[in-house]
């Protein structure tokens, strides 16, 4: 094995653990990386007791003192970019690139968790004669994170720099198949002066995610994966009285009007689709042409058979995975789609074990095909027809999804129709990917999301904290 064997990181130490485990397989080349433990809500519980203890000494630093952490940390995260790249391109399968611009995006959350002395700032009024009320937020105590396989580097730091920099300490359960980075994200933020139980890490699959959600000291959960587990999780969650935000899957729809600029509508679109294999909420999973716009399919075509997998689009996370995604064209196929670039049966020469599909383009896909309803999730691009911006609208709403949106124009009239009419969270014009950074927050509408708030940016600060009032009056010195 390329890695050790993992073990879980509690109390400022990896724990030694003789249960049961599962392999760690490289989607590149499918051999084996590591072997990862399966905990169970045993090793849940001393990992909540270890947090609950550190949690006193941590929230009861000032601000800025927690931040000084932080500060250490994303000068760590610069330093080590190029070690954790390669363990997130050994883990996910991403190129080398992706995985860089996952690191730079953790850091950039990270210099958000630093500047929160600034934003946590308490209001204070004198609301009648003498009398003086003032607002504060506090921690909440022991809360926990899980996170999906896509992003090992980039979806956690939307929770653990804010969570902890707001005087939480944390449990983080990682996707068991991307556990390697959360090891050293633990040991870094050890280096940078974390307290011991401040944060920890188990690793593990249901069982572990069922004992977070149950564990009465637990006061607040947040969960990032597919819609179906999104809604378990926020339901198991609140119905232990805990605080719960939940991100479900997408189904992102890329409307493109008869003026859309040619070059840039279908490099950006391609991205959009086939940047880290399509695993992403964000991408573009429908593109729905108002009108004329074989010139922008034509070239985006072009751009896809230029791809090369194993070089600029890595693999897809496992056979399972690989295995569905053919499944859907298939299917799409032989329900009188159209593929105009296929990606299927794809050879790596030297990685003949990866778990690699090619850009995918399907034209003339209807509504009612299960391609055009379901969240594929692989680097697959799905194309509808409609006659105007009504229908394309009608289209987009449709999804019970609500993640993404995007528009493609030179008419700031036609995008400003798009944005008011469009039901989604986060909306691009010209964008495919249109991720907002801080301090705007991260979250989308409808099935994509369960729960108040967003997951990233100001909206964060009042998922982990809570709010105290103050009312003061003293005698008149008179």
């Amino acid at each position: 094995m390329k890695y050790n064997k993992l073990r879980n990181y509690i109390g400022g130490q990896a724990i030694e653990y003789s249960g049961p485990c599962t392999d760690l397989v490289s989607p590149s080349d499918g051999t084996i990386l590591s072997e990862v433990p399966i905990s169970t809500a045993n090793e849940v519980a001393t990992a909540v007791a270890t947090a609950s203890a550190a949690f006193t000494e941590w929230s009861a630093l000032i601000p800025k003192e927690r931040a000084q952490v932080f500060y250490r940390y994303r000068a760590l995260l610069e330093q080590h970019m190029d070690e954790i790249a390669q363990i997130v391109h050994d883990e996910n399968g991403k190129t080398l690139p992706e995985s860089r611009a996952e690191v730079v995006r953790a850091m950039e959350v990270t210099e958000f968790a630093c500047s929160l002395p600034q934003l946590i700032g308490g209001e204070v009024l004198e609301v009648s004669r003498g009398v003086e009320c003032r607002l504060e937020r506090a921690p909440l105590g022991v809360v926990a994170s899980i996170c999906p396989f896509n992003f090992p580097i980039m979806v956690p730091h939307w929770t653990i720099p804010i969570a902890l920099a707001l005087g939480n300490s944390m449990i983080f359960k990682p996707s068991e198949h991307v556990p390697l980075s959360a090891q050293r994200v633990a040991e870094l933020l050890t280096e940078s002066g974390l307290p011991d139980g401040v944060f920890n890490v188990v690793h593990g699959s249901r069982d572990a995610v069922e004992a977070l959600c149950d564990h009465p000291q637990i006061e607040a959960i947040t969960f990032v994966g597919s819609t179906p587990t999104a809604k378990a999780v926020y339901r198991r969650a609140t119905s232990h009285l805990k605080r719960a935000l939940a991100l479900g899957g997408a189904k992102n729809h890329l409307v493109v009007l008869p003026d859309a600029d040619v070059e840039q509508t279908a490099s950006n679109a391609l991205a959009s689709m086939a940047g880290c294999a399509g695993q992403r909420c964000m991408a573009a999973a429908s593109m729905v042409g108002v009108g004329p716009i074989d010139p922008i399919i034509e070239r985006l075509c072009q751009q896809a058979q230029a791809m090369v997998p194993g070089e600029t689009i890595g693999p897809v996370i496992s056979a399972a995975a690989k295995e569905r995604i053919e499944g859907f064209i298939a299917e799409a196929e032989t329900q009188g789609a159209k593929v105009l670039v296929d990606g299927r049966n794809v050879v790596v020469e030297g990685k003949e074990k990866g778990f690699y599909l090619g850009p995918t383009v399907i034209d003339h896909v209807h509504e009612d095909m299960r391609i055009a309803q379901e969240e594929v999730f692989g680097p697959v691009l799905c194309i509808l027809r409609a006659r105007d911006m009504d229908e394309a609208v009608k289209i987009e709403n449709s999804s019970p999804y609500g993640n993404a949106a995007a528009v493609y124009t030179t008419n700031g009239g036609g995008a400003r129709e798009f944005i008011e009419r469009a039901s989604a969270g986060m909306i691009g014009i010209n964008v495919g990917v249109p991720v907002p950074l801080e301090p705007f927050g991260f979250g989308g509408w409808n099935d994509s999301k369960f729960g108040v708030g967003d997951i990233t940016g100001k909206s964060s600060i009042e998922f982990w904290t809570q709010s105290k009032k103050i009312t003061s009056r003293w005698p008149d010195e008179k």
